[in-house]
């Protein structure tokens, strides 16, 4: 009998072949030809359990929509590209991004439980940048030296994929660097796989010294039922700050009425709105884009809707600038 916790049967479970999707939504996959040479740029992955909040014979579902391979992607569109936000620059270090001035951010992993077909690291070179263990005392040692760094990021791919021994024992040479005071978690496991929040998860984040921060990733309320829910309260029981950063994506969350009820929702949960990303311009992801007279637009209404702390800041990431644009 497997002794797997159940998220990792979850991860290993998830749907990879479009057909399987399709049928089990009850959809037709149409242009099959041009979507597997999507799916062969970017291959897809989602968990079942974030399938099972989809709905039935609608292709246009807006969960499915963030996971489905399009033939669209494969069309080049200029201002699109392989590294949208300029990372490869500031790249000093295998798996270690300083693009800010206090902070770094670690890409532990390129694995990911569900595979966002806006992903702006969809390209990224992960083979050179994966911090194996062998890896971790460069990453270390260049954090060390630079006592400018008070925040370190956790990012990937998904760090949450890995095991919490070795989620654990790297945080536990982390910590051994004393200008370094806060630990940022970014994850959308929670999201699509809420059974990620174990309590060994939960030991070793109450028994670091540092200040830990867990921003999620979720973009619509449909993605936010009882088992996402219940997570999200261990977490906020656990004394962890929780907070939501989302992107505007076309056609998935490009209404008032879906960012408001997010926010509500998030909020019924203990999660604070945190941003919401303009799409980072990568190529593939297009069909995706929302302008910024359109974003602006909608925030002025949910202003109408929502009290302030409800309210995501509006961001654009731009290549080079210390800090995101609002």
């Amino acid at each position: 009998m497997s002794t797997h916790p159940t998220w990792q049967k979850a991860l290993s479970s998830a749907i990879t072949d479009i057909s399987e999707l399709c049928a089990l939504l009850e959809i037709d996959a149409a242009d099959a030809d041009l979507i597997r040479d999507a799916q062969h740029s970017f291959a897809l992955r989602v968990p079942r359990e974030f399938i099972s909040r989809m709905e039935k014979g609608n292709p246009n579902d807006p969960l499915l929509l963030q996971v489905l391979p399009q033939a669209i992607e494969m069309q080049k569109t200029p201002g699109f590209s392989a590294d949208p936000v300029g990372e490869i620059q500031k790249n000093p270090v295998p798996g270690l991004l300083h693009k800010y001035l206090n902070r770094v951010l670690l890409t532990l992993t390129g694995a990911c439980a569900i595979h966002c077909r806006y992903c702006f690291r969809r390209h990224f070179p992960y083979a050179e940048n994966n911090p194996s263990r062998a890896n971790w005392d460069r990453a270390l040692e260049y954090i060390s030296q630079d006592k400018n760094i008070e925040e370190v990021i956790l990012s990937g791919g998904d760090p949450l994929v890995l095991k919490d021994h070795l989620l654990a024992e790297f945080v536990e040479q982390l910590a051994k660097i004393p200008h370094v005071t806060r630990l940022r978690i970014h994850t959308r496991l929670p999201i699509v796989i809420p059974a990620r929040v174990t309590d060994l998860f939960l030991a070793w984040m109450r028994e670091s010294r540092f200040r830990v921060i867990v921003v999620l990733h979720c973009n619509h309320p449909n993605e936010i039922d009882s088992h996402v829910l219940l997570a999200l309260k261990k977490l906020r029981d656990a004394s962890i700050t929780v907070l939501n950063q989302s992107v505007l994506l076309k056609n998935v969350n490009d209404n008032a009425a879906a960012l408001v009820n997010l926010s509500k929702k998030l909020f019924e949960a203990g999660v604070l709105p945190y941003y919401l990303h303009l799409l980072d311009k990568v190529d593939g992801s297009a069909h995706f884009d929302v302008s910024s007279e359109q974003a602006h637009e909608l925030m002025s209404e949910i202003k109408k809707q929502l009290p302030g702390f409800l309210v995501p800041k509006l961001a654009r990431e731009v290549p080079g600038m210390l800090h995101k644009e609002f």
